[in-house]
Formats: structure tokens, C-alpha cells, sequence
């Protein structure tokens, strides 16, 4: 099946917001999620952070920390969602300099919200025990390979 420019353009802006959005949200990909495609990445965001909240088995004590990690992760997925809806919106109008400086304004919110979550993070995980360490540990290092067997190639 052949795509048509636009098309392209709608899948490559998803894609990218996609990845955006799994590199910054790493530590919680475990979680399965049967999303309309239409969803919006926010409303993905709001479900990653209740499977990570059980994953990580916050407790009412780091409530408050937990709150700020959550709204910079909603914040973020609030942004990189404008940011992809516009280079959707204006696919059809952009030349190829539009187009990179488009995926730049991605790249520069991700790194952002990466800036902006960490502290936050840091500060949530410095209060956690052992155990949840190494939940939270295992969730950023592995994410969805955490139960997948390594594939080897052969070369």
C-alpha cells in the first residue's frame, strides 16, 4: 500500500511524537495499552502514570512528590501534542526547512520535559525504599523488554 504524501507526513508526525513520548517515559512502557489512534498522547500519559503508581507502589507519604512528577509528565504530553497537531495541521504548506525546523520544536520540548522531569524524579526516587528503587530501576533501564528474552543475531 503506497501512502500518500500527507499520509506520510500524519504517520511520520505520530511516530515522532511517539518516540518522544516513550523516551520520556522510559520507566513506565510495561504496560499494554490498547489506545484508539486517535488518542491523544496525554490521555496515554494519564494511563502510564496509574500502571507506574502501582508499579512503583507509591506511598501516601511521596503523594506529594508523585504529584509533581505526574503534572510535569501531563504538562509535557500537553505540549508535545500541540507541537504534533501543528506539524499535522500545517503538513500539506511545509518545505522540507519547515519540516526540520517543525521536528526541532519536538526535539527541543522533549529535551525539556526530560530537563524538567528529572529533578522532579530524582527527588521522588531519593525518598523511595530499596524495593521501589529497584522497580523503578528496572522500569527506566528495561521498560517493555523487562520480561522479553534478549534475541540474538546471527552474523
Amino acid at each position: 500500500m503506497k501512502l500518500s504524501g500527507n499520509q506520510f507526513t500524519y504517520t511520520s508526525a505520530r511516530l515522532i511524537a511517539a518516540t518522544a513520548l516513550a523516551a520520556v517515559l522510559a520507566f513506565a512502557p510495561g504496560v499494554a495499552l490498547a489506545i484508539d489512534k486517535e488518542a491523544h498522547h496525554q490521555d496515554r500519559v494519564e494511563l502510564r502514570i496509574k500502571d507506574m503508581h502501582a508499579k512503583l507502589k507509591i506511598t501516601p507519604e511521596q503523594e506529594e512528590q508523585w504529584g509533581k512528577v505526574t503534572q510535569a509528565m501531563l504538562d509535557d504530553a500537553k505540549t508535545m501534542d500541540a507541537l504534533t497537531q501543528a506539524r499535522v495541521d500545517h503538513a500539506k504548506d511545509m518545505n522540507a526547512v519547515d519540516d526540520l525546523k517543525s521536528y526541532g520544536e519536538i526535539a527541543d520540548a522533549h529535551a525539556a520535559g526530560i530537563k524538567k522531569l528529572t529533578p522532579l524524579f530524582a527527588d521522588l526516587y531519593a525518598g523511595m525504599s530499596d524495593t521501589q528503587k529497584k522497580e523503578a530501576d528496572t522500569l527506566f533501564r528495561h521498560g517493555e523488554r523487562k520480561h522479553s528474552p534478549k534475541k540474538s543475531v546471527a552474523k
